[in-house]
C-alpha cells in the first residue's frame, strides 16, 4: 500500500479523559491487516461505539463499515483523516493502525485535535520522532496508549505481576525466541526498512518490551548480528532482514538474549518468552513458574484467562479514558520500548556494541 503523509491530517484542541456513563465514541483509522483486527475487537468492547472509519483504500473502508453495521452500529466513512476529524465532531477517541512511517505525524496531529488516542507501535522510526510524539502526548490532557497488547495478554500479564512482585527473585536473564514464517506478501511496506524500521522495530519489539518491563529499566548496551540469508530480494526490493540475534546488558548484570527469524518449519520452534530469576524461572506465555531447585512447576492464577490480548488492550484503553488511569503502555514506556528496538537495529547494522547513552533518549 502506498501512503502519502498529507492524505490523513488536521489541527488543534484540548484533550480530556472523562468519567462517563455513555459509550465512548471512537473512530477507527487504518483498517487493513492489523487495523481490521483491532476493529473486530473494538466492536466487542461494551463501552465503545465506533462512529467513523477511515482508510486510504475505499474497499477497506467499505468492509470496515459493514463490520460495524453487522454489530448493529453505523459508521461514517472517509478516505481522508483531516476531513473525518473536521466533519465528525463527536469523535472522542481514535484507534490508529496506519503504517509505521506515518506514526509520528498522525499521532501528533490526532493529539492536537483533542482526541484520546490508541496508536499502534512503534512510537516512531527515529529517536527524535519518538521524543516529538512523547512531547505531544504529555502536552495533551487525555489518554495516549500505544499498542503493546502483549502487556494485556492475560497469561503474560499474570506472569509479569508474579515477577514484579519479586516472587521469581532478582531477574538474571530474559530468553526469547520469535521463530516463524515470513511476513505477509500482500503488505509491501513490511519489506521496506525505511517504512517499517526493519523487523526488530516492527515485530520483535513486542517481546523485547516485555523483557524490558521485567528487568524494570532500559539496557546499558546491546550487540548482535543479523541479515537476510533465505529471502534475498524476496519479495523483489526487500530491504528488511529475515533473521537476527541480540544480547542486551543491564546495570546489575541482567541480560536479554533474543533470537528472531522467518525460516522456522511449521510447529517447530515458535515463540518463547522466559524470565530467569534467582528464585526460579517464569514462562510468560504459559504463565508458569518453576523454582530454580525443583522440578515442580506452578501454574499461575490468570484472571480473564483465554481472552484475546488485543481485546484486553482496547478494553483497557476505553476504561483508561473513562477514568483517567495511566496506561500500562503510555508514551514514556513506549519511548523506551521503541528505542530498545532502534538500539538493537543499530547494533546489527553497524556491527558494534551500541550504548543506551548514545541513543540520546
Amino acid at each position: 500500500m502506498t501512503m502519502t503523509r498529507r492524505a490523513m491530517l488536521a489541527a488543534p484542541a484540548v484533550l480530556r479523559a472523562q468519567s462517563r456513563t455513555e459509550k465512548l465514541r471512537v473512530a477507527s483509522v487504518g483498517v487493513g491487516n492489523r487495523g481490521s483486527y483491532l476493529l473486530k475487537h473494538l466492536l466487542e468492547v461494551q463501552d465503545a461505539q465506533v462512529v467513523a472509519v477511515c482508510d486510504l483504500l475505499p474497499d477497506r473502508v467499505d468492509r470496515a463499515a459493514s463490520a460495524v453495521g453487522a454489530k448493529g452500529g453505523s459508521a461514517k466513512t472517509f478516505t481522508d483523516l483531516r476531513k473525518m476529524l473536521d466533519e465528525v465532531k463527536e469523535i472522542e477517541a481514535v484507534v490508529l493502525a496506519t503504517p509505521d512511517y506515518t506514526h509520528r505525524e498522525f499521532d501528533i496531529e490526532i493529539l492536537k485535535r483533542g482526541k484520546n488516542l490508541y496508536a499502534e507501535k512503534p512510537l516512531a522510526l527515529t529517536v527524535e520522532d519518538c521524543k516529538a510524539v512523547v512531547k505531544a502526548a504529555e502536552a495533551a490532557k487525555g489518554v495516549f496508549q500505544v499498542g503493546f497488547q502483549l502487556r494485556h495478554d492475560p497469561a503474560r500479564n499474570a506472569a509479569m505481576q508474579w515477577i514484579l512482585a519479586g516472587k521469581a527473585g532478582k531477574v538474571l536473564q530474559c530468553h526469547g525466541m520469535r521463530h516463524g514464517g515470513d511476513l505477509p506478501r500482500d503488505i509491501a511496506w513490511y519489506f521496506d526498512k525505511t517504512k517499517c524500521g526493519d523487523i526488530v522495530t516492527d515485530q520483535g519489539i513486542h517481546i523485547l518490551d516485555l523483557f524490558r518491563w521485567a528487568v524494570g529499566k532500559p539496557p546499558v548496551r546491546c550487540y548482535g548480528d543479523g541479515g537476510t540469508t533465505l529471502f534475498v530480494n524476496d519479495p523483489p526490493g526487500r530491504t528488511v532482514m529475515d533473521h537476527y540475534s541480540l544480547i542486551y546488558e543491564f546495570e546489575g548484570g541482567a541480560q536479554i538474549n533474543f533470537s528472531h527469524h522467518y525460516f522456522d518449519p511449521p510447529g517447530w520452534t515458535g515463540i518463547q518468552e522466559r524470565v530467569f530469576g534467582s528464585e526460579g524461572a517464569v514462562d510468560l506465555a504459559k504463565a508458569e513458574f518453576q523454582p530454580r531447585t525443583s522440578r515442580q512447576r506452578t501454574k499461575l492464577e490468570v484472571p480473564n484467562e483465554g481472552k484475546d490480548s488485543t481485546y484486553m488492550s482496547l478494553a483497557a484503553f476505553v476504561e483508561n479514558v473513562r477514568t483517567g488511569k495511566k496506561p500500562l503502555n503510555d508514551a514514556r514506556s513506549a519511548l523506551e520500548a521503541t528505542v530498545v528496538a532502534l538500539m538493537g537495529t543499530k547494533a546489527i547494522y553497524e556491527k558494534r556494541v551500541v550504548t543506551w547513552a548514545e541513543m540520546g533518549v
